[in-house]
C-alpha cells in the first residue's frame, strides 16, 4: 500500500492527512495551529509543517501543499525573508488596488490581462503597498512568492522556487488564459521586476524531501478543496469558513470586466472561476456574542425564527469587503421594528445575511455561463442545522453537504498520488455519500430586500 501526503497551511492552522494513493483513505493526520493575524513570518509556518509532520510521514512516497492564496512572501539574494508576509485578509493595501486598477484604465482592462481585477487581497497590490510604504525593505527583495510556493521550496529542496497554474492565477501578474506571466504588470505594480517561480505542470515533481519523497507542485488553497472534492463541471462549491467563497470548475477562462469573479486557473489543467467574500463563519461568531451566547446556541435561536427573519436584513461587512469591493465597510442591521426585533430573528439574518452575500456570488458565476446544477457546501459553518436549513432556498439551488474531511488536504494529497502514478489523470477517490441534501424553496422579497439594502447603504 502507497502513502501519500496532503498538507494544508492554512490562515488558522497546518493539517496533514496522510492517505492511501490508491483510494484516498485518511490513514493518519494532524493539526498545529498558526500564529493570529494579518501577516506572519513565514518561518511560523514551517514550524508547524515540522511539529505536525513529526511521526506522521512515515512510509509516505510523496507529498504536496496547499496552502492560503495571495500572500506576498518576498525574499532576498541569500532566499532569506525581507519582511512577515502580509496575508490574504490584510487590507492595509486596498488603495494600492484601487490605483492600480485606475493606472490601468478599470477593472476591464485588468480582467482582460489576467482574469482578475486586483483588490486589497491579491498579491500585486501588496507588493505595490510594499514598495511605497516600506521602500528600504523593498529595495532589498529580490523575489516573490506564495505561502505554498515558500513552503514546497522548503520542502523541496530546489534550487528554484515553483508554484503551480492554480496558485499563480490569484497574484495579479499571472495569465491563466495563456498560460504566462505577466511580468510587464508585476513591474508596474512593484517598480522592478522580481524573481518569480517556475510554474510546474499539474502532476510535475518538483523534488524531493530530505527522506526521498517526491515533492508535487503544490497549489491554492480553493484548488485543492475542488482537488479534494473531485469538482466536475456543473458543480460549485460555496466553502464557509474564515472567508467565504463559491467556485466551479470550467473547461474554458472565465472573470467578469466589473471584477466580480476572479478568473483562475485549477489545479488539474483546467479553470477555477471564483467569487470570494471575507466574511463567512465569524459572522455567526460575532453574532453568537453580541447574542450573549454560542455557536450551538445561535443554531438554535435561527431556527426558531421564520424564513426571512421577520424582514430583518443584516449586511455582513463586519471586516470590510472584498465582493463587493468594499474594504471600508462595516456590517449593520436593517428594518428593525418593534415586533420583529427578538433574538431568533437577529440569528436568523446573521445566517441569511452571510449566505445573501455568496448568493450574489454564485449568480455572478451563472451570469458569466459557468453552469450550476448543484451545490456543494463545505467548511465550519456548512456544520449548522440553521445554514443547512438555510441555504438551499438564499443559494436557488439543490444543496448537498458532503461528509466533514479536511478536503484542502485531501486535494493536496491526491495531487501528490497523481504525480506518484504518473498518469493522465488524477486517480478517483470517493468522497463518499452526502450528509445532507435539500432542494430550494422560493421567500418572496428575500433577496430584493438584501439587494435594495446594499444598494441604499453602500450605493453596489
Amino acid at each position: 500500500m502507497s502513502l501519500v501526503a496532503g498538507i494544508d497551511s492554512s490562515t488558522q492552522s497546518c493539517k496533514i492527512v496522510v492517505c492511501e494513493a490508491d483510494t484516498g483513505t485518511v490513514v493518519r493526520e494532524a493539526r498545529v495551529p498558526h500564529p493570529d493575524g494579518t501577516e506572519v513570518h513565514p518561518d511560523a509556518w514551517w514550524e508547524a509543517l515540522t511539529q505536525a509532520s513529526a511521526g506522521l510521514l512515515e512510509g509516505v512516497e510523496a507529498v504536496a501543499v496547499a496552502g492560503q492564496q495571495h500572500g506576498m512572501v518576498t525574499v532576498d539574494d541569500h532566499g532569506e525573508v525581507v519582511r512577515p508576509a502580509l496575508l490574504w485578509n490584510d487590507t492595509r493595501s486596498a488603495g494600492a488596488a484601487a490605483d492600480l486598477v485606475d493606472e490601468l484604465g478599470g477593472a476591464g482592462a485588468w480582467a482582460d490581462a489576467v482574469g482578475t481585477v486586483p483588490t486589497a487581497s491579491l498579491t500585486a497590490a501588496k507588493l505595490r503597498w510594499f514598495a511605497e510604504h516600506e521602500p528600504a525593505a523593498a529595495s532589498r527583495a529580490r523575489g516573490v512568492m506564495l505561502p505554498h510556493d515558500w513552503l514546497t521550496w522548503k520542502l523541496s529542496g530546489s534550487e528554484r522556487p515553483t508554484t503551480d497554474r492554480g496558485d499563480a492565477s490569484g497574484t495579479g501578474y499571472w495569465d491563466p488564459a495563456g498560460n504566462t506571466y505577466r511580468t510587464d504588470l508585476l513591474e508596474h505594480a512593484f517598480g522592478r521586476q522580481l524573481d518569480l517561480p517556475r510554474v510546474a505542470s499539474p502532476a510535475e515533481a518538483v523534488g524531493r524531501t530530505p527522506e526521498g519523497a517526491l515533492v508535487a507542485p503544490g497549489t491554492g488553497d480553493n484548488m485543492g478543496s475542488a482537488l479534494g472534492l473531485g469538482l466536475r463541471p456543473g458543480d460549485a462549491v460555496v466553502s464557509l469558513g474564515t472567508s467565504g467563497t463559491v467556485f466551479a470548475v470550467g473547461d474554458h477562462p472565465s472573470h467578469s470586466p466589473q471584477g466580480a469573479i476572479c478568473g483562475f486557473a485549477d489545479a488539474t489543467g483546467r479553470y477555477l472561476p471564483l467569487v470570494c467574500t471575507l466574511n463567512a463563519a465569524r459572522v455567526l461568531d460575532a453574532t453568537a456574542a453580541m447574542l450573549g451566547t454560542d455557536l450551538p446556541g445561535l443554531d438554535r435561536l435561527a431556527t426558531l425564527a421564520e424564513p426571512g427573519a421577520g424582514g430583518i436584513v443584516l449586511l455582513p461587512y463586519l471586516d470590510g469587503e472584498r465582493t463587493p469591493d468594499l474594504p471600508g465597510a462595516a456590517g449593520s442591521l436593517h428594518h428593525l421594528n418593534r415586533d420583529n426585533m427578538r433574538p431568533e430573528n437577529i440569528a436568523r439574518a446573521a445566517v441569511e445575511g452571510m449566505l445573501l452575500g455568496l448568493a450574489d456570488g454564485l449568480a455572478a458565476l451563472t451570469d458569466s455561463g459557468v453552469p450550476v446544477e448543484r451545490v456543494q457546501l463545505v467548511g465550519g459553518a456548512a456544520r449548522s442545522e440553521a445554514v443547512r436549513a438555510a441555504a438551499p432556498t438564499v443559494l436557488g439551488a439543490p444543496v448537498e453537504v458532503p461528509p466533514p474531511a479536511e478536503y484542502v488536504a485531501i486535494g493536496a494529497a491526491r495531487q501528490a498520488a497523481w504525480v506518484l502514478a504518473g498518469t493522465g489523470e488524477p486517480p478517483e477517490w470517493n468522497v463518499g455519500e452526502p450528509e445532507f441534501t435539500a432542494q430550494p424553496q422560493e421567500i418572496a422579497g428575500l433577496h430584493e430586500r438584501y439587494a435594495r439594502v446594499r444598494r441604499d447603504t453602500h450605493g453596489v
